[in-house]
């Protein structure tokens, strides 16, 4: 084993049921596993996330708070993916 690589770890993760499908989908069009689409996705797309404001600092309205936003928390979603 290469001292580059890198340790597996199981992890679960959870999609609604479209983004699942499509995953799915995908994996079987390339031949790949759910779990190497989805981390080819994290490499394509981890600079544009990096750039995402943090809940902190994302700004509020005039005079508010974080506390003071109404907007609920999203619900849970209910499909396991994958176990990396």
């Amino acid at each position: 084993m290469s001292s580059m690589s890198s340790q597996k770890k199981k992890v679960t993760l959870y999609f609604n049921a479209a983004m699942l499908a499509e995953t799915q989908k995908e994996a079987l069009r390339q031949d790949r596993s759910v779990s190497w689409i989805i981390q080819a996705a994290w490499r394509l797309a981890r600079e544009e996330v990096r750039q995402t404001p943090d809940a902190l600092t994302t700004a509020t309205p005039k005079g508010s708070t974080l506390e003071d936003q109404t907007t609920p928390p999203p619900a849970p979603l209910p499909h396991p993916v994958s176990r990396v």
